[in-house]
């Protein structure tokens, strides 16, 4: 909470629909990537600026203009201008801490999704924002840093025949949102594979750092659910709601369709999490036995020692009469009396099987 609040302290007080960035620097310079196309052709160009994307547009082709890194703030306003955007999705494009939502402006309809991916290097989950904007005839994305997460668009739009080659930009939005969702999956492919490798490490030793790797698990499980959770509401908006840039009968469909896998994602976050709640019972209850049995030995211990230091400091009083003190065997003799002790008690205790 302080790392988000202290991100978005440089918007309190502008007045709304001031242009700020509040996520951090993730390349050099931004990337625009281009492509223009229609069933029979296909145009891709990574340009320098809007004015040469603009450039590509032609009548009766889609237009994706794909921007890569927020930190130009004055790039992201050029597109409003360009485009025709409300200051409001400007700066809603700039705050990365943005929640999943989706609003109708009327002449686009404009999404907000988080994008999740494993961190190779330090093993946790990577969140970023995505937003995209959908027109009649064009498709604008905005990302924080570049990705293979549009690689099979790309692939799909160089080869004719393909749907997306086929329809109009709502598609391809369609398209933009199935590559987040399916994303989510191998994300929890990995999640899966944590799981199995911390639950055979907890049933095999129950060792103490598998608790930080459990409270982890559970933060990250945390933060995919409020990503995909509002997916939810997005595309049964897009169902149930008539938008102006999406045609019902051609996208609809297939907007529809990845509710599915959205619903499926939700539940097994909701089981992973159930999982790893249970595992840390399971690490409480394999710990509180293991104290248990530390604690029934040392009482044991204890118990068996209090008689032989009970007789040890009944001769350890330095009186000078005692009768014992004057027979020749008395040493012996004690010491035999604590062996037998010790001896009885521990029988006791096996035939009792407390231990």
């Amino acid at each position: 909470m302080k790392k988000i609040i202290g991100r978005m302290a440089g918007t309190i007080g502008t007045a709304p629909g001031t242009l700020v960035h509040t996520g951090g620097r993730k390349m050099e310079s931004p990337v625009i990537t281009v492509f223009s196309y229609s069933e029979e052709c296909v145009r891709r160009a990574v340009v320098g600026n809007l004015r040469d994307a603009l450039g590509m547009r032609r009548e009766g082709e889609v237009l994706w203009v794909n921007i890569d890194g927020l930190h130009d703030v004055g790039l992201v306003g050029e597109a409003g201008t360009h485009f025709g955007l409300h200051p409001l999705t400007l700066e809603d494009i700039l705050h990365t801490l943005q929640r999943p939502k989706i609003e109708d402006f009327d002449r686009y309809l404009f999404l907000v999704l988080k994008t999740l991916q494993t961190d190779a290097e330090e093993g946790g989950l990577a969140e970023e924002q995505l937003a995209i904007v959908v027109g009649e005839d064009f498709v604008l994305s905005f990302r924080e840093a570049p990705g293979p997460l549009f690689a099979s668009i790309h692939e799909r739009l160089e080869n004719a025949g393909t749907n997306v080659r086929k329809k109009g930009a709502d598609y391809l939005a369609y398209a933009l949102v199935d590559a987040v969702v399916d994303s989510y999956f191998a994300v929890l492919e990995a999640f899966e594979d944590r799981i199995e490798t911390l639950d055979d490490l907890l049933t095999e030793t129950a060792a103490r750092g598998s608790l930080p790797a459990m409270y982890t698990l559970k933060k990250e499980l945390i933060l995919l659910r409020k990503s995909v959770w509002p997916l939810r509401e997005i595309i049964n908006s897009i169902g149930r709601d008539r938008y102006r840039v999406i045609d019902d009968e051609a996208s609809g469909p297939f907007f529809r369709d990845i509710l599915d896998n959205i619903v499926l994602v939700i539940e097994t976050v909701e089981t992973y999490r159930d999982i790893v709640i249970g595992m840390y019972d399971t690490w409480l209850a394999i710990a509180n036995n293991r104290m248990n049995e530390i604690m029934k030995v040392l009482t044991i211990i204890a118990t068996v020692f209090m008689p032989l230091s009970f007789i040890a400091g009944v001769y350890g009083m330095n009186f000078r009469y005692m009768p014992e003190l004057s027979w020749p065997w008395g040493y012996y003799g004690v010491l035999g009396l604590m062996a037998s002790i010790f001896i009885g008690m521990i029988l006791f205790f096996r035939t009792r099987k407390w231990f």
